[in-house]
């Protein structure tokens, strides 16, 4: 950025009085919330996410530094629930991903499971999408998730949304599309899984490493133990 379209030290420190007026509102709605759920915790907590976004860009243009702290945007949080106060139902949308690491151990899988059914006919277990189509037939979600490693599969992002509803939705009204009229204002709880949530590598001291003593955990035996104890713990959850 060139010299002349810097900010100026006093707009930097007119962003940073910002920061600090938008602190003691924030402090102020939550000394005074009504409830889990008050809109004016919520609202303050924007202006404030707002305000720091806003000082950090211009002490980085003026001087080159940046704040010790980050404070999540608005655009990464979950909107006010505005669902019912007592909800009659409830959807869980959960999405996990996965690659395919080790396609030979997959068709092994799926070959096993054919022969284990003994029908008659062209077998399925000969191409990949095949064998995905006879394991997610076999084996529930969960115990798939499980047992990844044994499939060929390797584990990517995963997300699990609670949703809340007046009524059940009609047998067969939302198969056609099961994820396109999800409301964020009724969504209870949500938590998300990533490798973008680890440490990096750097935070962790190559002795410790090589002794065992490292911090971090291995997602892929988390889960295993989640899906065992058929208890979900969020890694990260999202700001309500």
């Amino acid at each position: 950025m060139s010299d002349a379209a810097q900010p100026t030290a006093a707009e930097v420190r007119a962003a940073a009085e910002a920061v600090k007026t938008a602190l003691d509102r924030h402090l102020a709605a939550v000394e005074r919330r009504s409830g889990e759920d008050d809109p004016a915790v919520y609202e303050a907590f924007n202006q404030l996410a707002a305000a720091a976004e806003v000082y950090d860009e211009l002490l980085y243009d003026r001087y080159d530094e940046v704040t010790p702290f980050e404070i999540p945007g608005a655009e990464d949080a979950l909107p006010p629930y505005n669902g019912p106060e007592e909800p009659n139902a409830l959807s869980v949308l959960i999405r996990r991903d996965y690659a395919v690491a080790e396609p030979q151990r997959l068709l092994a899988q799926a070959e096993r499971i054919e022969a284990a059914e003994g029908e008659d006919g062209p077998a399925a277990s000969g191409t990949v999408h095949g064998a995905l189509g006879l394991l997610f037939g076999e084996f529930e979600p969960d115990e798939i998730a499980s047992r990844h490693k044994e499939f060929g599969l390797e584990e990517g992002d995963s997300t699990l949304w609670v949703t809340a509803a007046d009524e059940p939705a009609e047998p067969g009204e939302w198969l056609e599309a099961p994820f396109e009229q999800v409301d964020p204002q009724q969504v209870v709880c949500r938590f998300d899984v990533s490798a973008v949530f680890d440490e990096e590598p750097d935070d962790v001291d190559d002795d410790d490493a090589a002794d065992g003593d490292g911090e971090a955990e291995d997602l892929d035996d988390l889960d295993t133990d989640l899906d065992e104890d058929e208890d979900l713990e969020p890694l990260d959850a999202d700001r309500r």
